[in-house]
């Protein structure tokens, strides 16, 4: 692990396929990702590579937060990439602050293993998200999608 990485895991109550869904179908996304009592208010998601990835959430104590992102990689059923350095088409953000690699690894027992990698251009990056709450945040972010995941069929 580098310094510019902050690393999440968890095991899931759910296929890996689930919660790739969840990650790639903007309805199932805008019911997980942001922890609660946040809400995700809109999202597009086009998963291919070079296709948008855009969200807007919603947090009494931070306002509105909107990401425009590129989905820079794609591996259905199993991994999913995205960075806020490019936008649709891979065209450059103004200012990016990381890219997101999220795996999704099946188990033996129908469950999965979830990981993501938020990697920053610099180690002082990585520390303000992590500051921020990545883990605690990211966390119950990874809690939610589980729940939701695990009412879904393939």
């Amino acid at each position: 692990m580098s310094d510019t990485d902050l690393i999440l895991r968890r095991t899931l109550p759910c296929t890996a396929q689930a919660a790739f869904r969840c990650w790639t179908e903007a309805g199932l996304l805008q019911q997980f990702f942001a922890p609660a009592p946040g809400k995700t208010i809109a999202a597009v998601i086009d998963p291919v590579p070079g296709g948008r990835f855009f969200t807007h959430m919603r947090f009494a104590e931070h306002g509105d937060i909107t990401g425009e992102g590129c989905i820079l990689h794609v591996e259905p059923g199993r991994r999913l990439v995205f960075t806020d350095a490019l936008r649709e088409g891979w065209r450059p953000n103004a200012a990016g602050f990381f890219s997101a690699d999220i795996r999704f690894t099946p188990m033996p027992d129908g469950h999965c293993t979830y990981e993501v990698i938020a990697r920053h251009h610099d180690a002082e990056t990585a520390a303000r998200h992590a500051a921020m709450g990545f883990e605690p945040g990211w966390g119950q972010v990874a809690e939610q999608l589980g729940q939701l995941a695990a009412t879904l069929g393939e």
